[in-house]
């Protein structure tokens, strides 16, 4: 077992709250170190329905302050991140006797267009469904829509682009590494790990903890830093059914169930529809959600009620479910629960600091970073200022608005990718795409071909650049190649990967 140097902060968790606090803070000078059990994002931070939104349905329940800062952070975060972010319209179908009344609807939307500091994106307006192209795929009975902006992104992109800054501005990342335990001594923490790989062992120390695990915030309070009766989130599963494409516009639906629930049908992977969510609580393993035949049955007969075409098990292509780790405020029903978060400081007697990071979304996680940036400031001294609000994530050094003209650039540079080809690599990688594909001057030069557009080329990058192991990591993860190669493409893929690991160990 080995000593190694004491980081000021050492961070347990690689999604979204983790990497982005690891990033904030390397970014202001402290020494931080971080490690995430599995690969990054595998969890709760992948599981999403994908959206940067300010959270349309939260002002039914009061939360304005954390309407209002997730509807400033959509454009913020698009400026930092246009290749895995970008705006979309969101077409709210309407008719009398709904679950909400239009009154109710427009003062909604009259906050969200008011309250953020909305610049770019374009302001609400109202639809005739009976002319609109939004109407087609819908049941005659909408005959009127509401439409509003708001973002999607690529979760699992945004987690790992945080770890890959982080790690770029010197921070130690460890993918793979889980905590063993943590205890304070001689005022710091000895925190031991164990790579999940090899099985060594590390104790390493830091001046400051971080307990950013989301649903395993409370196991690893109660495990491996050793605090008993520990209950502070309340874990709702959220389950997402992906379909066979049901529309060709490049708007979103925001379907209103009768039961009061809102649910999503978002454009996905060029092919695809994606629906979305559940909300109900959660009390198993976080690492075994897995959707349930009635969240499946629940979700196809929801959008059954809106397009006219319904929605059937047969057109499903792929599920995933996850679980949010709410911060437990008592609420009755789990679509109640609160989505704002909670820092909490423990720092008594001079002992060694935690701070516990309990909820939180993907649109507000760059302000949660900032927040938690506070705390470490006021436990263990204030290094800089705050940075990232005018910052770029890697490949994301381009114009909020200037995608195609990326594709347009990279296509100019590499004539022999396909169009649809390129389009993907600069949505996923950005201007680093150039970095990728060097210099690479015909198909051939992309290497071995694992199926769709998926070159070894690639394949490396993810491996060298961006802690890829695994299959799944590249094809679920890092890309959402998984709808489109097959089975045994799959595991020709893994097959390589596992060669190319065991040529690294």
């Amino acid at each position: 077992m080995s000593e190694q140097a004491i980081f000021d902060v050492f961070i347990i968790g690689g999604g979204i709250n983790g990497c982005g606090i690891a990033r904030d803070a390397t970014g202001r000078g402290y020494s931080v170190a971080l490690a995430e059990m599995n690969d990054f994002a595998s969890g709760t931070s992948s599981g999403s329905t994908k959206l940067i939104h300010g959270g349309l349905r939260y002002l039914e329940h009061y939360e304005f302050r954390l309407v209002r800062e997730a509807l400033m952070e959509r454009e913020v975060l698009w400026a930092m991140a246009p290749h895995v972010i970008w705006p979309m319209r969101f077409v709210l179908p309407y008719h009398k006797g709904g679950p909400r009344p239009a009154w109710l609807i427009r003062l909604g939307l009259f906050l969200y267009d008011h309250i953020g500091g909305r610049q770019l994106l374009p302001a609400t307006g109202t639809l005739d469904m009976t002319r609109d192209p939004a109407g087609a795929p819908l049941k005659r009975l909408f005959t009127k829509a509401f439409e509003y902006s708001d973002g999607w992104v690529n979760d699992a992109r945004l987690v790992v682009l945080n770890a890959r800054d982080a790690a770029d501005r010197g921070a130690q990342i460890m993918a793979r590494t889980r905590v063993v335990a943590a205890h304070r001594k001689d005022g710091r923490w000895a925190v031991e790990t164990e790579n999940m790989a090899t099985g060594a062992r590390a104790t390493v120390r830091a001046r400051m903890l971080v307990n950013a695990t989301g649903p395993w915030v409370d196991q690893v309070l109660a495990g491996a830093i050793g605090k008993n009766d520990v209950h502070n989130v309340r874990l709702v599963q959220g389950s997402h059914i992906v379909v066979k494409k049901k529309f060709d516009d490049p708007r979103a639906y925001f379907f209103q169930n009768p039961d009061g629930r809102i649910m999503f049908a978002i454009p996905y992977e060029d092919d695809f529809t994606l629906i979305g969510t559940t909300d109900r609580d959660y009390t198993g393993n976080p690492a075994d959600v897995r959707i349930s035949d009635a969240e499946i049955d629940y979700l196809c007969s929801a959008a059954s009620e809106y397009f006219a075409d319904p929605v059937t098990r047969g057109d499903i292509v792929w599920t995933y479910s996850a679980v949010r780790p709410l911060y437990d405020d008592g609420a009755s029903k789990a679509q109640e629960a609160t989505r704002d978060y909670v820092l909490r400081l423990e720092s008594q007697n001079g002992e060694a600091p935690l701070l516990n990071v309990f909820g939180g979304k993907l649109t507000t996680y760059r302000r949660l970073a900032e927040s938690a940036l506070e705390k470490i400031g006021e436990a263990i001294g204030v290094r800089g200022g705050k940075w990232t609000a005018g910052s770029h994530l890697p490949g994301g050094d381009f114009p909020a608005t200037g995608y195609d003209a990326e594709v347009a650039k990279l296509k100019a540079r590499y004539p022999f990718l396909a169009k649809p080809h390129a389009r993907r690599l600069v949505r996923l990688y950005g201007t680093e795409t150039g970095r990728l594909l060097g210099s690479a001057a015909s198909e051939a030069d992309l290497g071995r071909h694992f199926g769709a557009d998926l070159y070894e080329i690639e394949v490396d990058w993810l491996i060298g650049q961006e802690w890829a192991r695994r299959a799944e990591d590249v094809l679920w993860r890092r890309t959402k190649l998984g709808l489109k190669l097959s089975p045994a493409e799959a595991v020709e893929l893994e097959g390589y990967m596992r060669d190319a690991a065991n040529a690294a160990a």
